[in-house]
């Protein structure tokens, strides 16, 4: 079983995205089955989604249209998501590099 967290950083600002909603789903045939839901904190960090992680199809998903608009920005991606499969061998922790028009993640350590 592997344990799921993830880390945003805002690139514009070059400091930690506080507040962003994120979502983390697991394909289950053909539908998407909530597995933890949380709220990074004030250090951009979600690190309650997943203890425990079966192997499978996973998807992240930032609600950052929220962020931006308390931020008075705009961006054209009201949410990302991101989806990934998970071996459940070993902890995976993904984060989310952020800009107004563009994002950018990798699997992290």
């Amino acid at each position: 079983m592997s344990g799921i967290t993830t880390h945003v950083l805002d690139a514009v600002i070059g400091k930690p995205a506080a507040g962003i909603a994120v979502k983390l789903e697991k394909q289950e045939e053909s539908s998407w089955i909530i597995i933890g839901e949380s709220v990074t904190d004030v250090d951009g960090r979600c690190r309650d989604l997943a203890e425990h992680a079966a192997q499978g199809l996973y998807r992240l998903t930032f609600d950052v249209a929220a962020y931006f608009g308390r931020k008075g920005r705009t961006s054209i991606y009201p949410e990302i998501a991101i989806t990934f499969t998970c071996s459940s061998e070993t902890h995976y922790h993904l984060p989310l590099l952020l800009s107004d028009n563009s994002y950018t993640t990798y699997r992290g350590s």
